[in-house]
């Protein structure tokens, strides 16, 4: 078994109290994460990503989403039956200008998104046990549900982030809800 540098460190942490207490409070947790409602990956060139996800994949395109404020240009792709609860979202993402941020293509699976059943009450509790969110707040994401983005690392006031992964949670709609929660 090969030791992993930093490993003995990061597990002393997690062990210490500010991270164990979290365990303390899953019975009173204000929410529920549903089940996986997105991936995005990113490359500079939407023709590349369509090739593999729509060509040889056989997964057709449902929409389209370009916001300058967030640097992206993509795709919107629907793994499953459309119109499913448990279809997955798959978002093709390339940046509209490659020097400017946020760099969507990088790292190349750029997120996944994860329904809740409650995004507000989601926020508050975990703000509370230090979690940290990227700017932005609860806002409108591509397919129109309100989310808020995990941030990938946490820090000095914020000490728990994505562990490298960016993490979009999604306010799950009624119907999606009444599914999943079965």
């Amino acid at each position: 078994m090969f030791a992993r540098p930093g490993l003995a460190a990061s597990t002393a942490l997690f062990r210490s109290s500010k991270y164990r207490s979290l365990t303390s409070y899953a019975g009173t947790r204000p929410f529920t994460i549903l089940g996986l409602q997105q991936i995005a990956v990113g490359h500079q060139s939407k023709e590349a990503m369509s090739l593999l996800w729509c060509d040889v994949f056989g997964i057709e395109k449902s929409g389209t989403y370009v916001s300058e404020n967030e640097n992206v240009d993509e795709d919107i792709l629907v793994l499953g039956p459309n119109g499913s609860h448990y279809a997955v979202e798959v978002d093709l993402m390339t940046p509209l200008d490659h020097e400017k941020s946020p760099k969507v293509h990088i790292p190349p699976l750029n997120h996944i998104g994860l329904w809740v059943d409650d995004l507000q009450s989601a926020v508050y509790w975990m703000k509370k046990k230090g979690v940290r969110f990227t700017t932005g707040g609860i806002r409108k994401g591509a397919a129109g549900h309100d989310v808020t983005f995990i941030h990938p690392k946490g820090n000095d006031a914020s000490p728990i982030g994505g562990a490298g992964v960016l993490i979009e949670l999604v306010q799950a709609p009624p119907d999606v809800i009444a599914s999943l929660k079965k």
